[in-house]
C-alpha cells in the first residue's frame, strides 16, 4: 500500500463526513439556501487565491523543471478553469460573480489558508502535497458520489458543478499529486512523514470545517470592521 493510499485510508472517517455534510447533500439535490451559496463562493474565491500563491511558493521550493512546470500548470487551471464552478453557483442565485470577490476570509478559511500558509514557508515539498491534496481529492470524491448517488441531468442547477470535479481532469490532477507525494514520502524521515500524515488530516478536517461555514454563514465575532481581502 502506497503512502496516498494509506492516508486516505486512515481519514475515511472525515471522506465520509464530507459525503454526508448537509451543504454537499444541498448541491446533490439541488436545492441549498441562497445566502449559503453566496457565503461559499465568497470564501472560496479568496481561498483559490491563496491555494495558488502555495503553488507559486511550491515552486520556488522545487529542484526540477518538471516540477516547475507542474505547478506553473496548476496555478494557470485555478486562475482560469475553477471558475466555471464558481459561476454555476452564482448563476443559481443571481448574483454576479463580481459582487462575490474580495471578501474577507471567515474564520474556517482563515485558518485553513494560514495552514497552508505554514506548510509551504516552514516544510518540506512534501508537506506541501500534503496540505494541498485534500482539496482536489475530495471534491473529486463528492463529484463521483454526487454522479452515482442523484444522476444529474443537464436542468439541474448544480450539473455544471458536479460534472467538473467528477471529471478525469481533476482525477488525473489527483492521481499526479499522489505519485508526487508517495515519490517524496519514499525518501522522507519517519518525522517528516508524520507531518505529511498531520498536514493532510488537518487539511481534510478543515475541508469538512470549510462546507460547514458555508452552511453556517460563519462570521467572526464583532465583524470584519476595517478588514480587507488577503
Amino acid at each position: 500500500m502506497t503512502f496516498t493510499q494509506q492516508l486516505r485510508e486512515t481519514n475515511q472517517d472525515l471522506f465520509e463526513m464530507i459525503f454526508h455534510h448537509p451543504f454537499v447533500e444541498g448541491i446533490g439535490r439541488g436545492d441549498i439556501a441562497k445566502e449559503a451559496v453566496m457565503h461559499y463562493v465568497k470564501a472560496d474565491f479568496e481561498y483559490l487565491n491563496a491555494f495558488m500563491k502555495i503553488y507559486a511558493i511550491a515552486m520556488s521550493k522545487s529542484d526540477t523543471r518538471s516540477d516547475i512546470a507542474f505547478f506553473h500548470e496548476q496555478v494557470g487551471f485555478t486562475l482560469h478553469s475553477e471558475t466555471g464552478p464558481h459561476m454555476n453557483l452564482c448563476d443559481y442565485i443571481g448574483v454576479s460573480y463580481k459582487e462575490l470577490q474580495g471578501h474577507p476570509l471567515p474564520p474556517t478559511a482563515d485558518h485553513y489558508v494560514k495552514h497552508m500558509m505554514y506548510h509551504a514557508y516552514t516544510g518540506s515539498l512534501g508537506e506541501i502535497y500534503a496540505a494541498l491534496l485534500p482539496c482536489p481529492w475530495t471534491y473529486l470524491e463528492i463529484g463521483k458520489v454526487l454522479m452515482e448517488k442523484y444522476k444529474p441531468q443537464a436542468n439541474h442547477p448544480f450539473y455544471r458543478w458536479i460534472t467538473f470535479y467528477a471529471d478525469s481532469g481533476i482525477e488525473a490532477l489527483t492521481e499526479t499529486l499522489c505519485k508526487r507525494l508517495d515519490a517524496c514520502a519514499e525518501e522522507a524521515s519517519e518525522a517528516e512523514k508524520n507531518r505529511m500524515r498531520d498536514a493532510f488530516r488537518k487539511s481534510c478536517q478543515l475541508e469538512l470545517c470549510f462546507w460547514e461555514m458555508s452552511l453556517t454563514c460563519e462570521t467572526w465575532p464583532a465583524g470584519n470592521i476595517g478588514v480587507t481581502a488577503p
